[in-house]
């Protein structure tokens, strides 16, 4: 049986401050993934991973989400998460910063589109482990400091994309990967 690539999905769930139409975008990527027969994986959250998530599902792909909660009731009334467009919801207990790790090292690869402090946490992470990342050039918010991040650390890794194109941006990604 051939294993299926696995692409995290990190970025910003809350959206405001991303580029225009970033949730059409996120979907397109999560249909893209779908069509490719990769599993889309996200932090079961809103916004970004939300409509890249409902994308895959909507196209006959599978999704699987990594909740900082505890149990489903606290996802959905502590943590105000949906459970959507996920065929499966792991439940860590770990909180936010938990959550990231077992994400990022849970993906062949990852997509950061646009995002915020926790998008920078899950860039940090891919970066140390020099995990295949995909970065949507001009989608908004932290994205911006990424190239900056990556020549001040002055360690080398180089399966990092960095493109606006979508298809592009997946297509170069499932390369390195």
């Amino acid at each position: 049986m051939e294993k299926k690539i696995k692409i995290a999905i990190s970025g910003a769930a809350e959206t405001t401050f991303c580029s225009p139409n970033i949730n059409d975008t996120a979907y397109l990527i999560g249909k893209e993934l779908a069509q490719r027969g990769i599993i889309t994986i996200t932090g079961a959250t809103t916004g970004v991973p939300y409509w890249a998530a409902k994308g895959a599902y909507e196209n006959n792909g599978y999704v699987i989400g990594f909740s900082p909660a505890f149990d489903e009731n606290e996802h959905k009334n502590v943590y105000e998460l949906p459970t959507d467009y996920h065929h499966l919801i792991f439940y860590t207990g770990l909180g936010h910063s938990g959550r990231n790790l077992i994400l990022i090292r849970s993906g062949d690869g990852v997509i950061f589109i646009c995002g915020r402090s926790g998008t920078l946490n899950e860039f940090l992470i891919a970066y140390e482990e020099k995990k295949p990342m995909g970065i949507l050039v001009g989608s908004g918010g932290e994205e911006k400091y990424m190239k900056e991040i990556v020549k001040e650390a002055r360690k080398e890794h180089n399966k990092i994309v960095w493109e606006s194109d979508i298809t592009l941006l997946i297509e170069k990604l499932i390369k390195i990967i």
